[in-house]
């Protein structure tokens, strides 16, 4: 049995619809916070069963039967995150599971700005040291982040933002379809290579092709982090979220999401999806 977190969650139900494609529906169960919001899955014949990291009763009714399991990182960060991630690998692990998928980062890194790059080094730390197989799927920058990015730039003809760096944007159903084969095949050993989309782009160029594909005018404005800061909080967005934007704008700088890699469309043995594609999707309307 293939258990999988998160199935309710972007990420988590595109890697099921996925798998669905290549291996029998009662060979899956996925590990929900609301089943109920997993009904067409049960449907389809796949498992469903309440499980929250929160509540280790509920993690071992979920995995049980569990030969793989591929843990969702958690919608949190800092010590509430590592301590659910802790307690999805004790279950896992109790439930007999011989393989653990941790959805990690290509960022991942112990001292970055961005705080769950620190989150995923310390959860491969945990992966290692349970001594149990695991696969860490090294997964490149969402791509649909720069949607919420541009979201007022589109109003008001004007991207502004810290001074960012490039970073090699990935789209979702691309790394969806990545962690279904990596489940079927049972491929990789430890952390994989970063999977990421074909190029870099930082946020001049996201704005030039939203331009484009939107015919309006967006100019990209560079602000200091204080000023960004500010106006952030002034639109009322908890201190903890500007906080974590203002880290990924540092962690860009550093260059920590500019790496591009073949691994991703090597696995998919097609071609990665664009930037542009994933703006198409988010910006123009269908028909």
């Amino acid at each position: 049995m293939i258990v999988i977190t998160g199935a309710n969650g972007t990420l988590g139900r595109g890697i099921v619809e996925q798998l669905l494609g290549r291996v029998p529906a009662e060979q899956i169960a996925v590990s929900v916070r609301d089943p109920e919001q997993a009904r067409e899955l049960a449907v389809q014949g796949v498992r469903v069963r309440r499980g929250d990291f929160t509540d280790p009763a509920s993690l071992a009714h979920a995995f049980e039967g569990a030969s793989q399991v591929l843990i969702v990182s958690a919608a949190t960060t800092g010590g509430a995150a590592i301590t659910q991630h802790r307690t999805a690998i004790e279950a896992a692990e109790a439930a007999g599971a011989h393989r653990i998928l941790y959805t990690s980062h290509m960022g991942v890194n112990p001292s970055s700005p961005f705080p769950p790059m620190v989150d995923h080094a310390a959860t491969e730390a945990l992966l290692r040291e349970s001594g149990m197989a695991f696969t860490s799927l090294r997964n490149g920058f969402y791509a649909s982040t720069t949607l919420w990015l541009l979201t007022e730039a589109l109003k008001t003809g004007e991207l502004t933002a810290p001074q960012d760096g490039p970073v090699s944007w990935t789209a979702h159903a691309d790394l969806a379809e990545a962690a279904a084969i990596t489940l079927a095949e049972e491929s990789f050993d430890g952390p994989t290579p970063a999977l990421t989309a074909g190029a870099a782009l930082d946020l001049a160029g996201a704005a030039e092709l939203a331009a484009e594909l939107t015919g309006r005018t967006i100019r990209r404005v560079v602000v200091p982090d204080e000023q960004y800061r500010a106006s952030l909080l002034a639109q009322g967005l908890p201190e903890a979220r500007v906080e974590l934007t203002l880290g990924l704008f540092a962690a860009s700088r550093q260059g920590e999401f500019a790496h591009v890699d073949p691994a991703l469309a090597h696995l998919l043995g097609r071609p990665t999806t664009p930037l542009r594609e994933v703006l198409k999707a988010g910006l123009i309307p269908a028909g």
